[in-house]
């Protein structure tokens, strides 16, 4: 009995190192990134001082927290810990909150950049830091009382769950305690929300588009914006694919053993829930040529290469 328990135990923990170990490394790669990139955006005055780059700022806030909440949920279910229903509910709440800034912010930066391209000489006037720091509140505010008003309304605790708190699996959002409409409410919301940020995003950029064919000067400024804008539209569709998680998994486990299980969700949950997060701080990190020398400086940490002569020839 002894030796099977042993035999039991030692396959736990090689399908831990098999399964987990290859998610929390990139994990970490892709948080130090990140971090990094935040503080680069906030070294330098006109990064601080700039509408955009405090928008992208708390674009990469939100996503880098949801990262960290979501990797904190994946351990727990790793290591089958079992949390109590208040503390569960906040990192729930927490990562849900984070989830749903990605696309309120990147509605604020199409706005941000059709204002302009459209409207050049009021662009000083109508994006202060000031409006900028309200539209962060603003985005931050709502997502937060949403997400309250959803656990207010569609929580459903009985008098024997009151008793013990503790929960009967792993934190995660199924698990909790919410009413039988909670998954219409989520879908409903989702729905909803990227349905709206991709019709704002969209006329931003159709705004860009006809503005570029009225005017006669300044296209570079006009071709700068539209890429921008096409990006800002993938990545909303990256932000969307993660509401794509919990759907995929369900429909795996009724169709695949517990190994094959595993090995399935390590991949979705790289893909549709870190990768993206860590690709907007890549793509603006790469694109922006005011941030990209300052940000590879901080990821070579601070080492200042030697610079090769072009005509210099390699000893044989």
């Amino acid at each position: 009995m002894s030796s099977q328990t042993n035999i039991t135990a030692e396959r736990g923990i090689l399908e831990f190192v098999l399964f987990s170990v290859p998610i929390i490394v990139p994990c970490c790669v892709f948080l130090c990134i990140n971090v990094i990139m935040l503080f680069t955006l906030r070294c330098k005055s006109v990064f601080r001082e700039t509408s955009r780059y405090v928008l992208l700022f708390n674009l990469l806030f939100a996503d880098t927290l949801h990262m960290a909440l979501s990797q904190l949920l994946f351990l727990l279910s790793v290591f089958q810990i079992r949390l109590t229903y208040p503390v569960c509910g906040v990192v729930v709440m927490l990562a849900d909150i984070t989830r749903e800034i990605s696309p309120l912010t990147l509605v604020v930066m199409s706005l941000e950049r059709c204002v302009a391209v459209c409207y050049p000489l009021r662009h000083s006037t109508f994006i202060t830091i000031r409006n900028t720091a309200v539209a962060v509140i603003v985005v931050w505010a709502f997502s937060s009382l949403n997400n309250v008003a959803r656990v207010i309304l569609l929580l459903d605790i009985s008098v024997e769950d009151l008793v013990n708190l503790r929960m009967k699996e792993f934190c995660a959002k199924e698990n909790m305690l919410l009413g039988r409409y909670s998954d219409d409410y989520d879908k409903a919301y989702n729905y909803f929300l990227f349905v709206s940020a991709g019709v704002a995003v969209s006329c931003s950029y159709i705004g860009v588009m006809i503005a570029a064919r009225s005017a006669c000067t300044d296209k570079d400024s006009f071709r700068k914006a539209r890429n921008t804008l096409l990006l800002h539209l993938v990545q909303l569709g990256l932000s969307l694919s993660s509401t794509l998680h919990n759907p995929l998994i369900e429909a795996i486990a009724k169709v695949t053993d517990r190994l094959a299980m595993l090995r399935v969700r390590s991949v979705i949950y790289v893909c549709i829930i870190l990768l993206p997060r860590c690709l907007s701080a890549l793509i603006y990190g790469i694109r922006d040529q005011t941030i990209q020398p300052i940000l590879l400086y901080h990821l070579c940490c601070r080492l200042k290469l030697p610079v090769i002569p072009a005509k210099a020839k390699v000893s044989q």
